[in-house]
């Protein structure tokens, strides 16, 4: 097969894996598949390193050949989609060629499983091993790894990728043994515990070269877990094996589809309003059973910040002269950023409403939750269901000076 067929192939295929996908990307979708180039498929992502810059990567699958049958997997070996594989050279020459046209940054490079878990990682290490040793590539490197394969082999892939995925596919062990009983929940997780070892004894050990952080993706509305159960497994990994990011992708049909799966796909707002939750869990101290009442799916109306401080009306208005930093970074419309500097200004002179309206910050979202030297809002007894309305609906409606 002709290079190009392989990576018209291989790149939409690995459109479906979110661990390196920019926000904001177009529906994915199967059914009726495009080919490369189109904005509607892969072959070139963009990604973000720790320090905020966006890096372009071509993103790829070594084979989407497949052993395993998940019934959520467009490239299950049920499938009936073309098939193709690259050598490890092959996608060397291939990074290294797109990286000196200045098409790209790095690479991100996952795979179906033939042969065996343990000969498909090392051909995946295989890749990563020649462009760092032999072409001393210094792009970014993201792996897929394996669950099943060597841990000395995971480990090796962790001292040449800037980034490892172990995909934990769903979020509960109960979907997984229904929609991928070939793959374990155990096996996902331990893998996911070699790369942090690998991590903290290089760190111990003060090594040059750190193993790489690892990441992770959950299919959303594939199976029956809500939005509780999504965040609170998200919780746990962050805890438990100190994950870099959880990645959410909203289940997308999928040719010849299995009874099974639903018959249609969750709005692509709810993968939305994960990924905000999840930023409170991470940045702002939130713990997943915060963002819950009477219901496990997150609102899609509001954002789950708003969301909160509405169900937690006695904690509001703040006074932003006196309140913590914290407490002043879980009103809504203020950030992180913005409360420190709140903070940092208070120390000089007391807060007053231009502040707010000099350093950005949401005014039409903040303003029933927060008091100021020279603001305090006419509405704060007004019923959280009424808040609701006015913030969600037309701006015009809301006058609360």
């Amino acid at each position: 097969m002709e290079l190009a067929r392989k990576l018209e192939i291989l790149a939409d295929a690995a459109k479906y894996d979110a661990s390196c996908a920019s926000s904001a990307a177009p529906k994915r979708d199967s059914r009726g598949r495009t080919g490369l180039g189109a904005s509607t498929g892969a072959g070139i992502c963009h990604s973000f390193t720790p320090d905020g810059r966006c890096v372009s990567l071509l993103k790829i699958l070594l084979t989407n050949f497949c052993q395993y049958d998940c019934l959520y997997c467009v490239n299950r070996r049920s499938s009936n989609v073309p098939r193709a594989r690259f050598r490890p050279a092959e996608v060397v020459d291939l990074t290294l060629d797109f990286y000196r046209r200045n098409y790209i940054d790095g690479l991100f490079l996952s795979s179906g499983i033939i042969r065996s878990s343990d000969y498909t990682m090392e051909s995946l290490v295989e890749v990563a091993r020649s462009l760092r040793e032999d072409h001393h590539f210094r792009g970014y490197i993201h792996l897929k790894t394996i669950p099943d394969a060597d841990p000395q082999l995971i480990t090796l892939a962790g001292q040449y990728a800037d980034r490892l995925s172990v995909n934990i596919e769903l979020p509960t062990d109960a979907g997984l043994n229904r929609l991928a009983p070939e793959k374990s929940g155990h096996t996902i997780k331990r893998a996911m515990g070699v790369i942090r070892l690998a991590q903290e004894q290089a760190q111990q050990e003060k090594r040059p070269k750190v193993p790489a952080g690892q990441s992770t993706q959950m299919i959303v509305g594939a199976d029956a877990a809500d939005d509780r159960n999504i965040l609170q497994t998200a919780q746990t990994l962050y805890g438990a094996y100190k994950l870099k990011r959880v990645y959410y992708s909203a289940f997308s049909p999928i040719p010849d589809s299995s009874s099974a799966l639903p018959a249609q796909p969750p709005p692509l707002l709810r993968e939305h309003r994960l990924y905000q939750a999840d930023f409170l869990l991470r940045s702002y101290g939130f713990r997943a059973e915060e963002l819950f009442q009477n219901t496990g799916d997150l609102p899609l109306d509001i954002d789950p910040k708003l969301s909160w401080a509405l169900s937690n009306r006695d904690i509001f208005p703040v006074d932003l002269n006196r309140a913590p930093e914290r407490l002043i970074a879980r009103v809504p419309g203020i950030g992180i950023r913005n409360a420190k500097r709140l903070v940092e200004l208070r120390q000089m002179r007391a807060i007053r409403y231009q502040d707010l309206i000099r350093l950005r910050c949401s005014i039409r979202t903040l303003q029933p939750f927060v008091v100021v030297q020279d603001y305090r809002p006419g509405l704060a007894e007004a019923a959280s269901d009424t808040l609701r309305r006015m913030l969600s609906s037309n701006p015009q409606q809301l006058s609360l000076l």
